[in-house]
């Protein structure tokens, strides 16, 4: 058996032991860190402050408010490309989004016990409430379906003004070399 008494050093045989006051300490430290370590979970405090301003067309500012969609200004066929590009990202990365959410809700309504007992109740259930959440998957894919197609008809009812425009907006060639002149 170990002895929990050390001799100090340069210190006679006959002399008086001191104890060694350190030797219990990985094993008082081991032994809270064992107790605590399931329930323990260090506070973590996270504070963002962002404080934005955006000036509108007018020079008046507004509070930035996180819109995922610039402004409908709709004074260019370049504005209404962006904006309907902007619209369908959005829409079809928000679909995926709630479409997982929908799966997730699903797989954790179903662990839920059904009340009346029923064999496959809790997932018949669970499938219910995220049928709904599904279908809002569905339409926010439509919706940038519809923002894709939007672009196409305003490309096809207003494309002789397009091109007019699109024909005065080209870059003069670049200049060729003439090597009569030499």
């Amino acid at each position: 058996m170990a002895s929990t008494m050390g001799q100090p050093s340069g210190a006679a045989a006959g002399g008086a032991a001191k104890p060694n006051k350190f030797s219990n300490a990985g094993a008082a430290a081991g032994g809270f860190i064992g107790a605590m370590g399931s329930t323990f979970v260090p506070p973590i405090n996270v504070t963002v402050n962002r404080n934005t301003t955006t000036t509108l067309s007018q020079g008046r500012e507004r509070p930035q408010a996180q819109s995922l969609l610039p402004e409908p200004d709709f004074t260019s066929p370049a504005q209404v490309r962006n904006y309907c590009n902007t619209l369908r990202a959005a829409s079809i990365t928000l679909a995926i989004e709630v479409a997982m959410a929908a799966e997730i809700l699903k797989g954790v309504l179903a662990v839920v016990p059904d009340p009346d007992g029923r064999l496959g109740g809790s997932r018949m259930r669970a499938g219910r409430v995220a049928r709904k959440l599904q279908k809002s998957a569905d339409e926010l894919r439509s919706a940038g379906v519809a923002a894709a197609a939007t672009y196409a008809v305003f490309q096809q009812q207003y494309e002789e003004e397009i091109n007019r425009v699109r024909h005065r907006a080209r870059r003069p060639q670049t200049p060729r070399i003439d090597w009569t002149r030499q």
